[in-house]
C-alpha cells in the first residue's frame, strides 16, 4: 500500500512539472504567432531625398522584371522632372497601425522638412490586408491632385489585386500612371473594371494569411498536454497495482 501511495505521489509531482513545462512552451509559441514580422516606419532602412532607391519590396511580391521596369520608369521621371516616387510593400503592420498612418510616418521620417517633402510621392501597401496609403508633397499636388493620388492607391493598385493578387501589374500600372501625370500629361485614369467582375472582395483577411504552421504547433502541444499526462498517470497506476 505504501509503495502504491508513493507511486501516486511521485506521479502527481511528475505531472505537475510536466504541465508547467508545457505551459511555458505554449506561452512561448503563442508569443511568436501574432507579432512576428510586424513592420513599423522605423523598421525600414533610412532614405533621403535624391537617393536612387525607388522600391522597397519587403513583402517580396514583385518579380525582378517588374522591379526593373518600375525602377526605369521612376528613374527617368526623376531625371526629367525632379519628381521622385517611391513604392513600399510590407507584409504586416504594427498593432493599431493602418496603411495610411504607416505611410505618413515613413514619409515624414524620410523627408522631415517641407523642402525635402515638396517633390516626393510615397505609395505603400500592406499585403496582409491589401490596404494602401499614399502621401505627396506640396509641389506634387500642383500636378497630381489628392483625388488622383487617392485613385492611384485605391483603384490603379487595388483593382488588379481584386482580380487575383496581381501585384506586379498593380505597381507597374501605378508607376506608369503616376509618371504620366507628374510629367504634365493628361491623367490616363483608373483601370476599367469589367461588368463581369465579382463584387465580393478578394482581399486577404489577417486570419487568412496564417500558413497554418503556428496553429498546428499549438494544437499539437495541446494534444500532447492532454495525452501524455493521462498516459503517465495510468502507467503509474499500473506500476502500483
Amino acid at each position: 500500500m505504501q509503495q502504491f501511495l508513493y507511486h501516486i505521489y511521485s506521479g502527481r509531482k511528475y505531472l505537475q512539472r510536466l504541465f508547467l513545462s508545457l505551459a511555458l512552451v505554449l506561452l512561448t509559441m503563442l508569443s511568436f504567432v501574432t507579432p512576428a514580422n510586424a513592420t513599423g516606419a522605423y523598421d525600414l532602412p533610412s532614405l533621403v531625398a535624391g537617393e536612387k532607391t525607388w522600391i522597397i519590396d519587403q513583402a517580396e511580391v514583385l518579380s525582378r522584371i517588374s522591379e526593373g521596369q518600375i525602377n526605369n520608369t521612376l528613374e527617368k521621371l526623376a531625371k526629367e522632372t525632379g519628381n521622385e516616387v517611391r513604392f513600399v510593400t510590407i507584409h504586416r503592420l504594427d498593432y493599431d497601425e493602418t496603411a495610411q498612418s504607416f505611410t505618413d510616418k515613413l514619409f515624414e521620417r524620410w523627408f522631415p522638412t517641407p523642402e525635402t517633402q515638396a517633390n516626393q510621392t510615397l505609395l505603400a501597401i500592406d499585403t496582409v490586408t491589401n490596404t494602401t496609403g499614399i502621401r505627396t508633397g506640396e509641389k506634387v499636388k500642383s500636378l497630381m491632385s489628392d483625388e488622383i493620388a487617392q485613385s492611384v492607391a485605391d483603384e490603379t493598385v487595388l483593382v488588379p489585386l481584386r482580380q487575383g493578387d496581381k501585384y506586379n501589374q498593380a505597381f507597374v500600372d501605378a508607376s506608369d500612371r503616376i509618371s504620366t501625370v507628374l510629367s504634365g500629361k493628361p491623367d490616363p485614369g483608373a483601370p476599367v473594371v469589367a461588368d463581369t467582375l465579382q463584387v465580393e472582395s478578394t482581399f486577404k483577411k489577417a486570419e487568412e494569411t496564417d500558413t497554418g504552421g503556428s496553429t498546428i504547433w499549438v494544437i499539437g502541444l495541446l494534444i500532447a498536454a492532454t495525452v501524455i499526462p493521462m498516459a503517465t498517470y495510468y502507467w503509474y497506476q499500473s506500476m502500483g497495482s
